[in-house]
């Protein structure tokens, strides 16, 4: 046993274990554990509260399986550490240890301080000409946020219930960008993650009708350098340096990690499921003139996915400098024990994956059966939370819709494409408006695969909001300072006659009636919708379609700027949930097949045509064809069972869509008992029809870019 080590000031240093990784305090005292392959000597540097003084520095006199290990029985939780890393400085052998600059702790729990920008946080003298292959002595620490020591302890409510996948309604927000400007939040609450479950806010998710919120990156994110020397900042967070802490900045205090916790359990109390959006494709490191922060000199090599014949060089897929290297195992382990970690102790509900293709590349290529997708299909813990693929990256055969395994859903971008040119009123689109009505059964429906495979959005954090793709024809991005040449260009968007703002009245009633037919195309589609926030009330972010960078009005929701109109369509959006939830033909999680119900004489979905007859081959390859009525059985459900043993027979519904200029009559089926009632008529402001009866046979007017739905009365239940 060793008592006290050279360097301790004291403090005494035991063995200790190799397991687990990281910092961990188990009552008595703290255990610490570093993973390093290549390192030749690490140092554990202890400070005092104020995150300045550096009060120890531990030789760790213990290497087990390649981790670097020691106990220290005198710690307790709220001890501020870093790491130094000693070893070979060779580029171009992919090493890149520099002991000069203190180390953030992959599995801490929790940072504290921000980070500073100065060039003694890189591993190489900024502006020498021979670059990174330089070496700089400077100390980093002062620069440096420090890791904590934490106690993870924490009184949990009842317990949280899974919701079934074809159930779910997710809403997808920003942290700090949905309570900013939220009058009725606190303003010491604003932006956290306890402002989220201000009593307004979740009264409001519920009233809503959402079943999980998918919130952009939580984890402990950098702001960028060059953001910061324009005057902007990362505003989304897509740039980890941390996989198990939270942001700061969305936490109310320093001290307050259980505040994460809290806000969660508050989710579940109010039935509401929690989402992260995680980014374990890439560091914040960037390429190889980025910082040394952690990872990089940690173990350059065995971190990142370094090029083969030029170990110097990242393999980059994401358009960032980097990607972690999930062939290693040890890597592998890190995001497993990270996604595990915010499941059993922070009580997430589920993950959305950026850039998901990078992390199941094996040699180069997408690979199905990739080390990490493999370890997540047998992971106990896993298989019981939601999981979903952002499915493509930037790399060479990155887009890989579809192909992810069972038990993933996707982000379903044809969803997005095909829904947008359908209603801009583009030709040839009639038959792909069905196929992604249905839940994309010819991408999806194969190995046993569900309609909720494909989550369906109009609009996500990325790109426009629907305000702004009904207003706008061109992305408007000059507040982000590159000349709007950041951003899409392939927005499918339509101004509706003008570009942004206007006082025609006739064109903002337009689009505010686009709007509304993206909205119910969305949540009567199958599949699994996903709303963005503020989308229910018009938010805009006039006309700029990249807010990464805009932590500001642009982006924040003007929660005060809800006018009748826009209030009106937040009850549009409520009934439409409402009307999806009680209904499960709208949700039902097995794939469309057009063919007659076992037992019945009808099928489970019939297309038509506006004259009522059943459509044909040569109906769906008209140019001109941007019409069409889609008839949902109730009665498919008859052969099925829910959960619970019940057949899941339901009312039988008809869904009318005209996304060309002019009227459409429409001749109504024919049907043997009762009569159609009109619930849905996005002509109509508040999207409520007159409620008139109408049998069968009769013909009914939808009018140009509009769309009703109607309900067969006194269907068999």
């Amino acid at each position: 046993m060793i008592n006290v080590a050279e360097g301790s000031n004291g403090v005494r240093v035991w063995p200790g274990s190799s397991t687990p990784l990281g910092a961990t305090w188990d009552g008595s005292g703290v255990n610490f554990a570093l993973f390093s392959a290549h390192a030749e000597k690490v140092e554990l540097c202890l400070f005092d509260p104020d995150g300045v003084t550096e009060s120890a520095r531990i030789t760790m006199p213990e290497y087990t399986h390649e981790v670097w290990h020691c106990y220290l029985p005198d710690i307790r939780p709220g001890q501020l550490y870093g790491y130094r890393v000693h070893g070979p400085y060779d580029p171009q052998a992919g090493h890149r240890f520099n002991a000069n600059k203190l180390l953030l702790d992959p599995y801490a729990r929790k940072l504290i301080g921000d980070l500073k920008w100065d060039d003694a946080l890189f591993g190489y003298t900024v502006g020498h000409p021979d670059e990174d292959l330089s070496f700089d002595k400077r100390d980093s620490a002062p620069f440096m946020p420090k890791c904590q020591v934490v106690d993870q302890a924490f009184t949990w409510g009842r317990s949280k219930e899974f919701r079934p996948w074809h159930e779910t309604v997710i809403y997808e927000m920003h942290v700090r960008g949905y309570t900013m400007l939220h009058p009725e939040v606190p303003e010491e609450l604003r932006g956290t993650f306890q402002g989220l479950v201000a009593q307004p806010v979740i009264d409001y998710l519920k009233h809503l009708g959402v079943t999980a919120i998918e919130l952009l990156p939580v984890h402990a994110f950098l702001q960028d350098r060059h953001l910061i020397e324009r005057g902007l900042s990362n505003y989304w967070g897509y740039n980890t340096i941390g996989f198990f802490a939270p942001n700061q900045s969305y936490l109310r205090s320093r001290n307050e990690l259980s505040s994460f916790k809290s806000f969660v359990q508050n989710m579940h109390d109010a039935g509401i499921e929690v989402i992260l959006d995680v980014v374990y494709n890439h560091t914040a490191e960037g390429n190889h003139l980025g910082p040394t922060l952690s990872f990089r000199g940690i173990d350059n090599q065995s971190y990142y996915y370094l090029m083969d014949d030029q170990k110097r060089f990242y393999n980059d897929f994401t358009g960032t400098g980097n990607a972690l290297e999930f062939r290693h195992p040890k890597v592998l382990c890190m995001i497993m024990d990270s996604l595990r970690y915010w499941v059993q102790v922070m009580g997430v509900d589920g993950f959305r994956f950026d850039l998901a293709t990078t992390l199941a590349r094996v040699e180069g290529p997408y690979d199905e059966h990739a080390s990490f997708l493999d370890a997540v299909a047998q992971d106990p813990v896993l298989g019981q939370v939601k999981l979903i693929a952002e499915p493509w990256d930037t790399g060479l055969g990155g887009y890989q819709l579809g192909n992810f395994p069972s038990g993933w859903a996707e982000w379903n971008d044809q969803y997005r494409d095909s829904m947008r040119k359908f209603w801009k009123g583009d030709a040839e689109q009639l038959a792909s408006f069905a196929g992604r009505f249905s839940a994309s059964a010819d991408i999806f429906n194969r190995r046993g695969r569900r309609t909720w495979a494909s989550v369906n959005f109009i609009t996500a954090h990325d790109g426009f909001t629907l305000h702004d793709l009904v207003s706008y024809n061109e992305k408007h991005n000059e507040a982000n300072g590159e000349d709007s040449r950041d951003g899409s260009d392939n927005n499918n968007s339509w101004n509706c006659g003008v570009e942004g703002k206007t006082d025609d009245q006739d064109i903002l009633a337009l689009r505010r009636r686009q709007m509304r037919n993206f909205l119910a195309t969305l949540l009567l589609s199958q599949g699994m919708p996903m709303l963005l926030a503020g989308d229910e009330f018009a938010h805009s972010q006039n006309g700029n379609n990249n807010v990464y960078c805009q932590d500001s009005e642009i982006s924040w929701l003007d929660w005060e700027g809800i006018t009748e109109q826009s209030q009106a369509q937040i009850d549009f959006v409520r009934r439409l949930v409402k009307l999806r939830h009680d209904h499960i033909v709208f949700h039902r999680d097995r794939f469309f097949y057009g063919k007659v119900i076992p037992g019945t004489d009808v099928k489970d979905v019939i297309w038509l045509h506006p004259s009522g007859r059943e459509m044909i081959p040569e109906d769906w390859q008209k140019s001109t064809a941007r019409s069409l009525g889609i008839r949902l059985s109730g009665e498919a459900g008859m052969v099925h069972l829910t959960q619970t043993g019940e057949q899941e027979a339901d009312d039988t519904f008809l869904l009318l869509v005209n996304a060309a200029h002019e009227d459409v009559v429409f001749v109504l089926p024919d049907e043997e008992v009762g009569a159609w009632y009109p619930l849905v008529d996005t002509v109509a402001e508040d999207g409520r029809p007159e409620s008139d009866s109408l049998p069968g046979g009769t013909d009914r007017l939808v009018s140009g870019r509009s769309l009703q739905l109607l309900r067969l009365a006194a269907q068999a239940k």
